[in-house]
C-alpha cells in the first residue's frame, strides 16, 4: 500500500513499540500503587514527561497527559466559563468547533483570508466588537491545508490585551521546530499518533499561572488535574515518539519536503487543478489540491482501489459528502471544495511513489473525461 494519510495518523515506530511492549508485559503496576511494580510505572510515566517537554520547549510540570488532542482541546478551553466570551478560528479541529458551541453567543468565529491564514488585523477586529473574548484560539498548522499561522505575533497582541491564547498545535510538533516557551501561548494542545506513537495518548501543555479545571476527576493522577489510571505503555511510547522527533526533525522535514515539492511539480502537469494555501508558509508534509469537476470523495475510493491511501479533509470530520468547512471558510467555490484532496506525506513514503501517485491520478482522469 502507498500510505499517503500522515496527517490522520503515523505507523507507530518500531523503537516506539519496543519502548512500550515491556509497560504491557512485564511493568504492568498501577503507577499510583506504592509498591516496586508500581514505581517502576511512575518513574516511566516521569521520563515521557521530561521527553515530550523537551520536544515542545516546556517544563515537565507544564505537561497534563490526555487521551489525545480532541481532549487537550476540550481541556484547555474548559479553562473559560461558559459565560464569557471566546474566540476561535474558522478553520479549527472540530473537537474545538464543537466544544466551543457550548459558548453559544459568547462564541465569536475568527475569520481567514484566501490562504486559510488569521491576519493580526483581524485579531485586533474582533477587540471592536461588544462581547471581547478573555480566550482565543487559533490553530498552528492546519491539518488539511498545512498552512502556519504566526502565533507568537498573535500571542504577544493578546498578552498586551491580557487575553489567553490556546493553539492547537497536533500537526505541527515532529514536523517544525515549536517552543511553547518562545510562542507565548497560555494553553497548547499536541498529540503522540501523528509523531509516529501509538494512538489514545496526547497532552495540553499549559502556563503554570493558569488554573485548570479537570474534565474527569476522582483521582489525584496528573497532579489532580486529569483522574484516571494513567496508561503507562501509551504514555512511555508518546515519550519515545518525542525523543525521536527531537533527533530526527530535520532529516524527516527535509524528505518531506522534496516529496512535496515533487508532487506540486507533477500536479502541475494535469489541467485544471488548485493547490491550497501554495504561496504561504506550509507544513512539509502537506498538499491539499482539487481537481476541478472531480468529486474528492468518489476520487479517494479510486484511488484507494489502487492501494493508494489519501484523505478529503480531516479524519474527524470525514463523511457526508460535504465540502471542508476549512476550505468553505477560506472562501473555495463550494463545488472547488468539494472536490479536495489531501496528501500527507511520512518518513518512509519515496519518490518513486509520488510518481506511481502521479500516473494513477492522471489514468483514471483520462478515463473519467
Amino acid at each position: 500500500m502507498i500510505y499517503f494519510d500522515h496527517n490522520a495518523t503515523t505507523p507507530v515506530d518500531t523503537r516506539v513499540a519496543e519502548a512500550m511492549l515491556p509497560y504491557i508485559t512485564t511493568f504492568y503496576g498501577n503507577p499510583s500503587s506504592l509498591y516496586k511494580l508500581g514505581r517502576i510505572a511512575r518513574s516511566a510515566i516521569d521520563t515521557a514527561r521530561e521527553q515530550v517537554a523537551a520536544l515542545v520547549d516546556a517544563q515537565p510540570a507544564q505537561i497534563i497527559f490526555t487521551s489525545g488532542g480532541t481532549e487537550a482541546n476540550n481541556l484547555a478551553l474548559s479553562v473559560m466559563p461558559i459565560n464569557s466570551a471566546i474566540a476561535v478560528s474558522a478553520i479549527e479541529h472540530p473537537s474545538v468547533v464543537e466544544f466551543s458551541s457550548q459558548w453559544k453567543n459568547n462564541r465569536q468565529s475568527i475569520p481567514v483570508d484566501s490562504a486559510g491564514l488569521v491576519s493580526i488585523s483581524t485579531i485586533k477586529a474582533i477587540f471592536k466588537q461588544a462581547a471581547i473574548p478573555r480566550l482565543v484560539s487559533v490553530m498552528m498548522a492546519n491539518n488539511e491545508t498545512g498552512a502556519i499561522q504566526d502565533i507568537e505575533e498573535i500571542a504577544e497582541f493578546l498578552s498586551s490585551k491580557q487575553v489567553l491564547m490556546h493553539t492547537d498545535a497536533v500537526q505541527a510538533i515532529g514536523k517544525m521546530p515549536v517552543s511553547f516557551a518562545q510562542l507565548g501561548a497560555d494553553l497548547m494542545s499536541v498529540s503522540s499518533h501523528k509523531i509516529y506513537g501509538p494512538k489514545g495518548c496526547g497532552a495540553l501543555v499549559f502556563d503554570k499561572k493558569i488554573e485548570i479545571n479537570p474534565l474527569l476527576i476522582g483521582g489525584g493522577q496528573e497532579n489532580g488535574l486529569r483522574a484516571g489510571t494513567e496508561n503507562v505503555a501509551a504514555i512511555v511510547g508518546f515519550g519515545k515518539a518525542a525523543e525521536l522527533a527531537v533527533l530526527e526533525m530535520d532529516q524527516r522535514a527535509e524528505h518531506c519536503l522534496v516529496l512535496r515539492l515533487r508532487l506540486e511539480q507533477g500536479l502541475k502537469t494535469i489541467p485544471n487543478v488548485t493547490v491550497f494555501s501554495e504561496q504561504v508558509a506550509r507544513l512539509p508534509n502537506t498538499v491539499q489540491f482539487s481537481i476541478q469537476g472531480i468529486d474528492g470523495e468518489m476520487l479517494l475510493m479510486q484511488l484507494d482501489r489502487k492501494n493508494i491511501a489519501v484523505s478529503s479533509g480531516s479524519a474527524c470530520a470525514s463523511g457526508g459528502g460535504k465540502a471542508s468547512p476549512v476550505l468553505t471558510a477560506m472562501g473555495i467555490d463550494y463545488q472547488i471544495a468539494k472536490s479536495a484532496i489531501r496528501v500527507s506525506f511520512g518518513k518512509n513514503n519515496t519518490e518513486e511513489e509520488i510518481n506511481q501517485f502521479i500516473l494513477v491520478l492522471k489514468s483514471f482522469l483520462t478515463k473519467d473525461r
